[in-house]
This record gives C-alpha cells, structure tokens and sequence, in this order.
C-alpha cells in the first residue's frame, strides 16, 4: 500500500456518542439497552435515503425525520411528529459540534503524516453538514483540502464505482495502491471494491457481513485499539 483514505462518520470519530446523547435530551423514553440496535437503524436509513435527496425527490428536512421516525418504529417505539423530528435533529447537530478525533485515530493520521504517506477523505453526506465536520475533527491539519470528497458535491455516492474512480484522478491515487477505510461494509468495503480499490472493514460496531457479499476487505477490525497496530503493519 501506498496511500490511504478514510471515511469521515463512525470511522474518524465515534458517532454513537453525540447519537446517543441527542436521543436522550429529545426522546428520554428510549431504553439504554437499545440504543446500539437504534443507531445502526439510524444509519441504515441515512444510508437508504440519501440518495432521494440527491435525486431531488426529497428534501433534505423531510429525509432527516424520515429516518428518525422510522429507526424508533423499527424498535417499536411510537411514531414521532415531523416537528420532533427536527428538534432531534437540530439537537444532534448541536452534539456533533463537539466531536473529536478518537485518539487511536490520531496516532493513525500521525504515523501516516511521519511517514509521508498521502492521505484523503470520502465522506457520503450534504456538503455543508460534512465539512462543518471536517473543520470541527480539524482533519486539514493531515489531509489537504483537495484530497477531501464530500458526496453531494459530486453528484456521486459511496458505493457507487464513479465516486471511486473521481477520487483517485483528484488525488493522483493508484487505485491498486490505495487502502480505503471505512465502518459500513455496504458503502465502504463494496464501494472500494467497485472501484477497483483495496479496503480495510473498521468494523468496531461488530456488525454482520451481508449475507449476498464476499469478504472483498483485506483486513478486518474490530476495536479502534487494533486501528493503529493493523495500519502500522501495512504501511512499514
């Protein structure tokens, strides 16, 4: 390997944190024990209906309620007002303004900058929302500003092969050269794969590999204890 890019949510930062947090101001009737299954819900459904916001068939405030209220259905808890909705995802906005690079991560970033390594991002997601990440994780300070992909800029999505394929002619990658890392088997490790890319399944949430898949990652993780270790391994 001799460059590496990452996905930016759950993979850089822990995500469930400012989730969880969110869910308890707005909806305290949620039940510790299924805050896990809930946020892997939320996920699934962002994951699902961007793309109807990409499409313009969907505006993106009816997008966020959408998929708040049907996560929480999924559990069997009661349906929630749109304007709920949005109070939670307001709230959840304002918790990911304090998110921070998990501290494995930065050894990650450090070892690879020591090492001059070339490093980029391809975050699925609105712009505006996505980069207000970027600058909170101060991830400029390893990545430069034009090996950063942000989906809805391109009119391209993970896993979709052309977000791939944009991303390595920007950042002057050789496809079959470059590590990508990333939490979501379905738009991380299928989408590297579409584009011809290595991978690495940062699969800390201990999901299960989708049934109609083949393991196409050439490790996987399971904790961000063993992020560095892993990395470290194949870029000495």
């Amino acid at each position: 390997m001799k460059t590496i890019v990452f996905d930016v949510d759950d993979t850089i930062y822990d995500q469930q944190q400012p989730f969880r947090n969110a869910i308890n101001a707005v909806f305290p009737n949620v039940k510790p024990e299924d805050m896990h299954a809930l946020y892997i819900r939320f996920r699934f459904h962002s994951d699902e209906t961007f793309p109807k916001v990409m499409s313009d068939e969907w505006t993106l405030e009816y997008m966020r309620f959408f998929r708040i209220n049907e996560s929480l259905k999924d559990l069997d808890y009661p349906s929630v007002s749109q304007e709920d909705g949005l109070i939670f995802q307001k709230t959840y906005e304002d918790e990911l303004d304090n998110i921070v690079m998990h501290p494995e991560v930065k050894k990650v970033f450090d070892f690879l900058k020591e090492k001059n390594i070339p490093m980029g991002i391809i975050t699925n997601g609105p712009t505006d929302h996505q980069f207000k990440k970027v600058k909170q994780l101060q991830l400029e300070n390893w990545v430069p500003t034009d090996n950063i992909i942000i989906s809805q800029s391109t009119g391209f999505q993970k896993p979709e092969k052309e977000i791939f394929d944009l991303a390595a002619k920007e950042f002057g990658m050789d496809c079959e050269r470059t590590l990508y890392v990333g939490d979501s088997f379905e738009n991380d490790i299928a989408g590297a794969k579409n584009g011809g890319w290595k991978s690495l399944w940062f699969n800390h949430r201990l999901r299960e590999m989708p049934a109609d898949e083949e393991a196409h990652h050439i490790k996987e993780v399971t904790s961000f204890d063993d992020l560095f270790p892993t990395i470290q391994s194949l870029f000495s």
